[in-house]
């Protein structure tokens, strides 16, 4: 019996370790997440005569107060036809901009090039910038050499690209990142 008991808190243990690991995913929900460990939590409860089993699933740190942000539904925040004007005359606007500046710089190996709704831009030794579009997010995504991967959302209030995590503007963070790279000041804003 203890066996048996034993086996089926080790499954429910993999089946908890497994669905946590899409719980970063931007499709998916919270409610579904705390409804799947409130419904866990209370077969522990009722399956073992002690708790010793469920807490070396270390439930405590997956509390229902715990502050995942919950998925959007971008369709709903930003219509598509009216992100791709705006996602396409962002990505445009940079293209132009960095190929005046590369004009400008001394950097072995710069070059920009725009291909399949992908803005890339080496800067040989220095690294190299990914932006592209991500049109089920309704974002535009930038990969840097200096601060890694963002997603940027578009934040109608600021008339800006916003990387969420860290408030940054997409225009404002390539054009420090740049100054710093290349050891001169770039303004890539459209006005």
């Amino acid at each position: 019996m203890a066996t048996r008991s034993a086996t089926k808190i080790l499954q429910l243990k993999r089946t908890l370790f497994r669905s946590l690991k899409y719980q970063s995913s931007p499709l998916f929900q919270l409610q579904p997440r705390r409804s799947f460990l409130y419904s866990l939590s209370a077969y522990f409860r009722e399956s073992t005569n002690s708790s010793r089993s469920f807490n070396s699933c270390s439930y405590s740190s997956l509390s229902e107060e715990s502050q995942v942000p919950t998925a959007i539904d971008y369709r709903s925040v930003l219509p598509e036809e009216k992100y791709h004007r705006l996602a396409n005359s962002t990505i445009h606007d940079l293209l132009e901009k960095l190929e005046e500046y590369g004009d400008s710089v001394e950097i072995d190996g710069f070059d920009v090039d725009y291909g399949n709704e992908v803005l890339t831009l080496k800067l040989g030794s220095l690294g190299t910038y990914v932006i592209n579009k991500q049109t089920p997010n309704r974002q535009i995504w930038m990969s840097s050499p200096v601060s890694g991967p963002a997603r940027f959302d578009w934040d109608q209030t600021a008339q800006a690209w916003i990387y969420r995590r860290t408030k940054g503007d997409l225009v404002k963070v390539l054009e420090t990142e740049l100054e710093q790279l290349c050891g001169k000041s770039i303004n890539l804003s459209s006005t």
